[in-house]
């Protein structure tokens, strides 16, 4: 039994223009007087690839190599990205794109890019925060993500996110059920919907 292990527990904002006002220092405030185990700032590049296989199951793969992980991940793509599948492999020390183009392009690659991310980490116990604004192909957006660490049931990570989300102003927020791809690249995602919805009523 698996139970949640390879499950992403998650809610995502999004935060400025379309998503209203939102106050960066205020939030920062918020997150620093709950004492975060650490606080860090990164520039990240995800590469995103949809396979042959993915298209057809419904997930894709993100690649993603910053100073702090090396990771190659698969995220399921579901009507609501609350809770979904999330698989990572954590690779080794040091750059290793060509590999992984290597491996991805064997399982028949049929859409690829990048966005990038600056982004705000709070590292919690049980939670992790992130603010972050992320762009690709001259589009932008600005999200808020809570995600549940340690997840020993449903109803306790969501209790997790529920008690974060209260403390960082956010508790009468309205969260989007949307994909970061689902944001900045929407028609490459339509066809994912019609997927996904058919795996629903099978």
């Amino acid at each position: 039994m698996t139970g949640l292990r390879f499950k992403e527990v998650e809610h995502k904002f999004v935060v400025g223009a379309d998503g209203g006002h939102f106050d960066l220092e205020v939030f920062r405030s918020r997150l620093d007087a709950l004492k975060p185990a650490r606080h860090v700032t990164l520039r990240v590049r995800d590469r995103y690839f949809i396979t042959e296989t993915g298209r057809a199951r419904g997930f894709v793969v993100r690649h993603r190599f910053d100073r702090e992980l090396h990771q190659l991940t698969l995220k399921a793509v579901v009507e609501d990205a609350e809770v979904r599948e999330e698989i990572n492999l954590d690779l080794a020390a040091g750059d290793q794109q060509a590999q992984v183009d290597a491996f991805v392009g064997a399982l028949g690659v049929v859409w690829e890019d990048s966005l990038w991310k600056d982004l705000e980490v709070w590292h919690f116990e049980d939670c992790e925060v992130v603010y972050y604004t992320a762009s690709a192909e001259g589009r932008s957006v600005r999200c808020v993500e809570f995600e549940a660490i340690h997840k020993d049931s449903l109803e306790d990570a969501l209790a997790v996110l529920s008690r974060y989300e209260s403390n960082a102003g956010f508790g009468a927020a309205k969260r989007t059920p949307a994909s970061l791809l689902e944001l900045l690249w929407p028609e490459v995602m339509a066809d994912f919907t019609v997927v996904v919805r058919r795996r629903l009523d099978a």
